[in-house]
């Protein structure tokens, strides 16, 4: 991700979380993620982010974190357009690349939509843990899944 590509990435960040996680997760990190926040959060994130572009605008992106797949969002249009499997399998092979041995990420305890894509995907839900999501203020301990890929362990192993 480029630093012209903030801005972008912020908006599709704060729709896209509002579509996944909003009845899903505690009203603290609700009041937490303010428009601010998405732009702050991305800006902070250049060097781990890639972003995809259709028509040389961003249409979605994916953040690492360690082995972590920390965020992936699509821009609204850009949803079904097999896109979201794309960032995914490039975070896959950057995770591997640096070492570890799979990837995992968590998904709302709610978020059906999420869950869906991962499993067409390939990832395997670990079952429930809680996820402490990063705030001003510390964290807010959110109910979610760990998914994992076998993926990025097999092509650690190749």
């Amino acid at each position: 991700m480029a630093a012209a590509d903030v801005d972008a990435v912020a908006r599709i960040w704060r729709e896209g979380w509002a579509d996944a996680h909003l009845g899903h997760v505690p009203a603290a990190l609700v009041a937490a993620r303010t428009s601010g926040s998405f732009t702050e959060r991305a800006h902070d994130r250049v060097d781990d982010t890639i972003v995809a572009t259709r028509a040389d605008a961003v249409a979605g992106f994916v953040m690492i974190d360690g082995d972590q797949v920390d965020q992936l969002y699509l821009d609204r249009a850009a949803r079904g357009s097999g896109i979201g499997a794309v960032l995914l399998g490039a975070e896959e092979q950057a995770i591997v690349a640096a070492g570890y041995g799979r990837a995992w990420l968590a998904v709302a305890t709610g978020n059906n939509g999420a869950r869906r894509f991962y499993e067409r995907q390939g990832w395997a839900d670990e079952g429930p843990f809680v996820h402490h999501a990063p705030t001003p203020d510390g964290g807010v301990a959110v109910d979610c899944h760990r998914f994992v890929s076998a993926a990025a362990a097999r092509a650690r192993q190749t």
